[in-house]
């Protein structure tokens, strides 16, 4: 009987040529984030963006017990803020969370891509030599910096009519793609319900304890607290302050009904489809991902939660915007020479439930393998840091479902063997990264027994 390595097939059990390269392989050590909580009136309302940027990146290096001066870059994904403002804020957190100042630190935008475009980039200098270790990131305050165009529009944008797309508000694309695709009401209110349902769950079987890290910050003080725990309340009466911790998501409905549902109005069109309870909420959060090289990882003794194997951006038409992850993921998948029914978790974004259920439906994929602990219409959608939050909570998903879990995909989540991740970006644009479970793979799984050796030569006697 003769072993050989095998080839990239998809759907072979070992799908990528293994070659001596392998201990270069881009490989994901830790993935955290916050809570993430309902802007102007959650439980980060009254939080500066860099102290929650600063609480996931002091979680990286106490977690790993890493020398923080080993980082080669951080890379932070985030949107709304003022780009030099964010930059500066996102290096003061760096110098918060014990970093010293020959680490390097820049910010990504690609809209709602933008965490897993900085998770993408780090993976990339990694694989070409620049540096051995690097943090993706992501960080949104949309309390502090709601959505908002500053500044006069080129007048020239009414000659083109996909420039022009670009300004439609999103929920108008949203109405866009359900009228476009026949997604329903019911369906968008049904897969609203789904990811509370599940988010609900998740949260009370302590799924999320794993991937989440309190914070300790300041609130002015509320009259009601509701699935919340602050780290600091203060009244403004009295200006007393009392420490208190927030480690769970605040958007969270556990009690949600389709009725509670249908009485929503629409709010894009007077006979649209798009309501608040079916659109992700408007959030603040941070999240951060460490990657570095296999070898590296092996020699430090640290656990391996994921293998990053591809990624792919794409863009599609301005007007459908959220069709982005239905182009994305097949393109990523491809590129890790897989295919879809190869993928055993996907993590979606939701950022309305059109686009999510029209993308589901698309692809044909299976509602059990998608958004498995909810999405963002329940857990909350902070721009910037979504794609770090997805990639944070397929890891530890894929991580407790094992051997049966290799591959995820985030637009992002492929399966639990493998997984990818997908988010659907402003302006039409979409990304998608494949991962796989880190602990599944070793030296020996790219051998598969073949009955001949087809390899050698017909010469050979």
């Amino acid at each position: 009987m003769i072993w050989l390595p095998s080839f990239c097939l998809a759907g072979d059990s070992a799908a990528y040529q293994r070659t001596a390269a392998f201990g270069d392989d881009v490989v994901i050590v830790a993935a955290y984030r916050t809570p993430l909580c309902k802007s102007k009136r959650g439980g980060f309302k009254d939080t500066h963006p860099d102290d929650l940027l600063a609480t996931v990146l002091k979680a990286l290096i106490e977690k790993t017990n890493l020398n923080p001066s080993e980082v080669g870059d951080i890379v932070v994904g985030t949107v709304l803020a003022p780009g030099s403002q964010r930059a500066s804020e996102c290096r003061m957190a760096a110098f918060y969370a014990g970093f010293p100042e020959t680490v390097p630190v820049r910010t990504v935008n690609r809209q709602c891509s933008s965490g897993l475009q900085a998770v993408a980039d780090v993976a990339a200098a990694i694989k070409a030599g620049f540096y051995d270790i690097g943090i993706g990131a992501g960080l949104e305050s949309m309390t502090a910096n709601p959505m908002a165009w500053e500044g006069s529009i080129n007048p020239k944008v009414k000659i083109f009519a996909q420039a022009q797309d670009c300004l439609l508000p999103m929920g108008v694309t949203s109405e866009n793609v359900a009228h476009r695709y026949g997604v329903t009401r019911q369906e968008q209110d049904q897969a609203a319900l789904e990811s509370h349902r599940r988010a609900a769950a998740a949260t009370a079987s302590g799924k999320f304890k794993d991937e989440i890290i309190p914070v300790a910050t300041k609130m002015v003080f509320v009259l009601e607290l509701i699935n919340m725990s602050f780290t600091k309340i203060v009244d403004p009466k009295t200006g007393d302050e009392k420490p208190v911790t927030i480690s769970v998501d605040d958007g969270i409905r556990p009690n949600v009904t389709m009725s509670d549902l249908a009485k929503l109005k629409p709010v894009f069109k007077k006979d649209g489809t798009t309501t608040a309870g079916n659109s992700s909420q408007v959030s603040d959060g941070a999240g951060a991902v460490l990657l570095m090289k296999r070898s590296l990882a092996l020699l430090k003794g640290l656990p391996i939660l994921g293998v990053f194997r591809s990624f792919a951006a794409v863009g599609v038409d301005p007007a459908v915007m959220g069709v982005g992850p239905a182009v994305a993921i097949p393109a990523a998948v491809k590129f890790a020479g897989l295919e879809l029914d190869d993928i055993d978790l996907f993590e979606i974004n939701e950022a309305f439930a059109s686009q999510f259920v029209y993308c589901r439906k698309k692809l044909e994929l299976d509602p059990e393998k998608i958004n498995v602990n909810g999405g963002a219409m329940a857990i909350g959608h902070p721009l910037g840091a979504t794609g770090a939050r997805c990639v944070a909570t397929l890891l530890h998903e894929m991580k407790r479902r094992g051997k049966d879990c290799r591959f995820g995909c985030h637009d992002l989540q492929l399966t639990a063997q493998m997984c990818i991740t997908n988010l659907n970006a402003g302006t039409g644009m979409g990304a998608a990264a494949v991962l796989e479970r880190g602990d599944y793979c070793d030296d020996l799984c790219n051998a598969r027994k073949v009955e001949t050796n087809n390899l050698l030569s017909k010469d050979v006697p």
